[in-house]
């Protein structure tokens, strides 16, 4: 095979120092031939790689409110506003979700049907300095902030539309189990 190698050598000198050059033209010369470039990924970098999407019947009132109660912030580069209704993306540190309107991909907010469908686990710097925020934005609390056995300090609300939320703060410690009997 290094015979038959040695004219793209003598063409290339530099590819003796990068091994993995002719692998890095093979696959743009793939690429090229069948319309995928490599240098694609999915997802795109940046993304996370799964989102949850939740319907709101009132997709900015639900911004508005998990901005104040929360802390997210709204990503409005995503902001997509048309006949049917306004899709929209939002940011908690690395993490994001969707907002849309109900009905899209066949989803309903539980407020209609008053049936939580998920809840979403995020993690805070600050679980009580958050749960003091969303308490005074309006957020309905489920359960105050109470350490858990597995090292997390958590509290669960429910938001303007019926979406359980629940936001753990990671400590470190961990408790024992303790056995009943």
């Amino acid at each position: 095979m290094s015979d038959e190698l040695d004219w793209v050598r003598r063409l290339r000198r530099d590819t003796a120092a990068r091994p993995g050059f002719l692998d890095e033209e093979r696959s743009k010369l793939m690429a090229t031939a069948t319309g995928k470039d490599p240098a694609v990924t999915s997802p795109p970098p940046g993304v996370p790689q799964i989102i949850p999407q939740l319907p709101y019947e009132n997709v900015l009132a639900a911004v508005d409110f998990l901005e104040r109660a929360f802390g997210f912030r709204e990503r409005e580069e995503a902001r997509l506003e048309h006949p049917g209704g306004v899709h929209t993306e939002m940011e908690l540190g690395t993490g994001r979700i969707m907002l849309g309107g109900p009905g899209g991909h066949g989803t309903f907010p539980p407020k209609g049907s008053g049936n939580p469908t998920l809840h979403l686990t995020v993690y805070v710097s600050d679980v009580d300095q958050h749960f003091a925020q969303a308490q005074r934005a309006g957020a309905r609390i489920v359960s105050e902030p109470a350490d858990q056995f597995w090292g997390d300090r958590c509290y669960e609300a429910i938001d303007l539309e019926g979406h359980r939320w629940r936001f753990h703060q990671h400590t470190g410690r961990s408790f024992p189990f303790r056995e009943h009997g």
